[in-house]
């Protein structure tokens, strides 16, 4: 049975349509994919992602064990500071892509995607166990853990209403991308405010510890101060379009144990000059030979003609060469547009791809990442 975050009543309050997600209830849209999407697009949306996991990893070996476990430099963190990174297998394969938060030189969370919480946990203690014999500690951080972001051109000037931080001298624009800083958030203590996101746009992620904090009293507050600014609840239908016009991957479509992070375009996550991780020695092999594969882009140019996932990715002769890892109909750009991977020599910006649709074959172009990048006006 699926359990509820706790924004749950939220949601049913905004008659939101909910669905079963990673072992969740989840909202797919409150007042439609599209006008939610374009909300975040032109000012404002609130996401409830509660669903995603954090795991805490602490100890004076900390530092060490993350070095040891994933494929970016928590060296190079300091409290304060988030990467994104990625844990793979000895062979190169995407165990989950995360992000890594330093809250001191020896504390550290981990943000898990929901469906890998119970994966990623055992790949962590079983390191901790056999590697480091238990000198680091770990804790399962998600069940009392809340979620919101709020992403798009106005979410710094709504939240700047609601937020304070004990030192006068910091406010939201003094925090810098993949940056953080805990303050107060609509009166409610100790919630850590973050500047990442999964839309594209500007935005924040904010983390609220239930045992001493309301997540709804903040999300109430938030559609409150937000209204004069067009700020709309969106839900997973807006998370997914906005992602994929983004360029951003998501973990069991676009990722997974069998590709690596130099066949998803990622090689910048894995830092090779520093000590060996788990699946250094693949990836830097890959790294030097090139992949066999690699994940590109495509649009069809008519929104009708949408690359589902899992439609094949045709040669000039109809023959499969790959398969749609993510598609949709971009309500920005107006087209079909879709992921997936390629054999390498076939991966040429500008060139069509044929893709099977229904019972039709589409032809698409193959176009860089991101389909979509925001304005820096």
């Amino acid at each position: 049975m699926s359990e509820a975050t706790p924004l749950f009543a939220e949601h049913e309050r905004l008659n939101a349509k909910m669905t079963d997600f990673a072992g969740y209830r989840m909202p797919v849209q409150y007042t439609g994919i599209v006008q939610e999407h374009q909300a975040v697009r032109e000012c404002a949306g609130l996401f409830d992602v509660s669903h995603m996991a954090e795991i805490q990893v602490s100890g004076p070996k900390a530092k060490e064990f993350l070095q040891w476990v994933t494929v970016n430099d928590p060296a190079r963190l300091y409290p304060g500071k988030a990467q994104y990174t990625m844990m793979c297998r000895e062979d190169g394969g995407i165990l989950d892509d995360l992000l890594l938060y330093c809250l001191n030189e020896e504390l550290y969370m981990l943000v898990v995607n929901a469906s890998n919480r119970k994966k990623i946990w055992d790949h962590l203690v079983s390191h901790a166990r056999d590697r480091f014999q238990q000198a680091v500690d770990l804790a399962d951080r998600s069940d009392q853990t809340a979620l919101i972001a709020i992403q798009g051109p106005a979410s710094e000037k709504i939240l700047s209403s609601l937020v304070s931080f004990p030192s006068h001298s910091r406010s939201l624009s003094s925090i810098s991308s993949f940056s953080f800083q805990v303050g107060r958030v609509a009166g409610e203590t100790g919630v850590l405010v973050s500047t990442t996101g999964y839309t594209g746009e500007d935005g924040f992620e904010l983390y609220i510890d239930t045992e001493r904090s309301h997540p709804a009293t903040i999300w109430q507050a938030l559609l409150e101060a937000g209204k004069s600014e067009g700020l709309l609840p969106a839900g997973l239908g807006a998370r997914d379009t906005l992602r994929l016009e983004a360029g951003l991957p998501l973990y069991g479509n676009d990722l997974n144990e069998d590709r690596t992070p130099i066949q998803a375009g990622l090689g910048w996550v894995v830092k090779l000059d520093r000590d060996p991780f788990i699946g250094s020695e693949a990836l830097e092999k890959e790294k030097k030979s090139g992949p066999d594969r690699k994940l590109i882009g495509f649009e069809t140019g008519d929104p009708k003609q949408i690359p589902r996932a899992g439609y094949p990715l045709l040669d000039e002769s109809d023959r499969e060469i790959g398969r749609v890892t993510s598609g949709t109909a971009s309500p920005t750009l107006g087209s079909g547009i879709g992921m997936g991977y390629l054999p390498a020599d076939r991966c040429v910006a500008g060139e069509t791809i044929r893709i099977g649709i229904r019972k039709r074959i589409v032809e698409a172009t193959i176009t860089p990442l991101p389909f979509y990048k925001k304005s820096t006006q």
